[in-house]
């Protein structure tokens, strides 16, 4: 049953009265079993170096867009893995400086690697700075490892933004001429295509034919008022006669065959000798002057017994000229409306070709643009890597350096002896009280008359105390006197012992 609390210190005093020698037993072994881990515990000692991160010197707003700082996003995780490597690490083992009589067998090494990265600590101080610490048993090695690991540190951090930087430059410059020789390949092959294939723009292509169809519609209006000319002329032709009566005299002869000479010379200019009009007036010419030349010999054959003679109609021949002329403007407006065709089938053709040539021209256009944009693109670029590079190289942009140098520790970092003896006897003190206060709770047995009235519900009518004789008391108060004298005792001894640590007599 549980004890009720306000019955708590009653009980518990009663209890303490009932077994004085065993806490009196449980104080000497508690505070001298404290005072013994004060004495063996191993006391370490911390040192460490402060570290400013100067991210916002002079340089800064005046390379703003033209060069990329190096930065690190998480100082302190970034601080850590960096001085947790095995490069840094080992360096730190072995160097002479930090352990000069440590063995440097692989053994020892790596025993001194383990410690190190045990003790290792990264802790902020704020925005921009960041302590690197370490703690050890050795305050001198305390103190040289702390040194050490911040030059490390600062070493390695600058090496690495160095590399870092070099090697973006390098890679853009790499990319760049990369680039630049797909550039140079796509602009030869566009020049071959286009030396390849001449056949010009879909708007040319276009234009020609627009103008091939006009000349077409234009031939066809006049091979139809041709063909009207010719109707009209052989309608004209029809009303007239082939020839006339004439007198046959030897002007007349002369005045006709100088028209048909006329004629012809006219004809020749245009045609062939070959040509049938040619040939006829050839002929007419021939007639005529074989006429003439029976008329001046007096030969009647020919004209017969009439005042005139029969002749060829000039009108006649004029319009049988006309006609012939008109038929030749057919024929060769014919031939140019087949030309102007067969230019504009080949015009076709010659649009189905750009049609086709179009999209390889599109693809090589546009691959020749981005080529040339991100070749652009990383020109800047490299530009902007190669002064990031000489910033880094000259400890420009983000840097560390030591604001504050590693302290030799003449102080351990850990709970003190003085903490060790002080809370030796205060837990012998107390925790017998703490004891015997939680073994009431778990006793069983029924120690008040509340217990009864609260658990079980039954009333109680009266309690009896216990009841001491004077024999009884008298004891009581010698055995309390033994054992208050042995309290002190063992509390001046304590003292003693924690007075002579402090002088160093033990």
């Amino acid at each position: 049953m549980a004890l009720p609390l306000s019955k708590m210190p009653n009980e518990i005093i009663r209890e303490v009265r009932e077994r004085k020698w065993l806490v009196l037993l449980a104080f000497l072994v508690i505070s001298f079993t404290v005072l013994s881990v004060g004495f063996v515990f191993p006391y370490k000692y911390q040192a460490s170096v402060v570290i400013f991160v100067d991210d916002s010197n002079i340089i800064r707003p005046l390379m703003e867009g033209r060069a990329v700082t190096t930065k690190i996003n998480d100082r302190i995780s970034g601080a850590r893995e960096l001085l947790l490597t095995r490069s840094v690490i080992e360096r730190l083992a072995r160097d002479s400086a930090v352990y000069p009589d440590a063995s440097m067998e692989e053994t020892a090494v790596e025993q001194r690697i383990g410690r190190i990265r045990g003790n290792l600590f990264v802790r902020p101080r704020g925005d921009s700075y960041f302590s690197i610490g370490f703690s050890s048993e050795s305050q001198l090695e305390t103190f040289r490892v702390a040194q050490k690991l911040a030059q490390l540190f600062i070493e390695e951090s600058n090496d690495r933004k160095r590399k870092e930087s070099r090697g973006a430059y390098d890679f853009i410059d790499k990319q760049v001429k990369s680039y630049e020789q797909q550039l140079a390949e796509v602009e030869q092959q566009l020049k071959e295509f286009l030396s390849e294939n001449t056949d010009g723009t879909e708007g040319e292509a276009n234009a020609r034919l627009a103008q091939l169809r006009n000349q077409l519609e234009l031939a066809r209006l006049e091979r139809q008022e041709l063909n009207a000319r010719v109707e009209s002329l052989q309608q004209q032709r029809g009303g007239v006669r082939q020839t006339i009566r004439q007198g046959k005299t030897e002007d007349v002869y002369r005045q006709r065959i100088s028209v048909l000479e006329e004629r012809l010379d006219t004809l020749r200019l245009q045609y062939h000798d070959t040509y049938p009009d040619i040939v006829i007036l050839r002929e007419q010419i021939a007639e005529l002057k074989k006429q003439r030349r029976a008329h001046l010999a007096g030969d009647q054959s020919f004209g017969g017994e009439d005042e005139g003679a029969r002749t060829f109609n000039p009108l006649y021949q004029e319009i049988t000229a006309d006609i012939t002329k008109a038929r030749a403007d057919v024929a060769t407006i014919d031939i140019r409306i087949s030309s102007l065709e067969k230019l504009i089938t080949e015009q076709n053709l010659r649009m189905e070709r750009i049609q086709e040539n179009k999209a390889q021209y599109s693809d090589l256009t546009r691959d020749l643009q981005v080529n040339r944009e991100i070749y652009d693109d990383l020109l800047k670029r490299r530009e902007k890597a190669r002064v990031s590079m000489h910033l880094d190289v000259e400890g420009q942009g983000l840097s560390y350096r030591i604001n504050e140098a590693a302290q030799y520790p003449n102080q351990p970092s850990g709970p003190r002896f003085s903490a060790f003896a002080a809370a030796g006897l205060l837990a012998g003190a107390f925790i017998p009280f703490g004891a015997i206060a939680g073994l009431l709770q778990i006793d069983p047995r029924v120690r008040v008359r509340e217990q009864l009235e609260e658990e079980i519900g039954l009333p109680v009518l009266t309690d009896i105390p216990a009841v001491r004789t004077p024999y009884e008391k008298r004891r009581d108060r010698r055995v309390t006197g033994v054992i208050g004298l042995c309290a002190l005792l063992i509390v001046a001894v304590y003292g003693a012992i924690v007075a002579a640590e402090y002088m160093g007599v033990l």
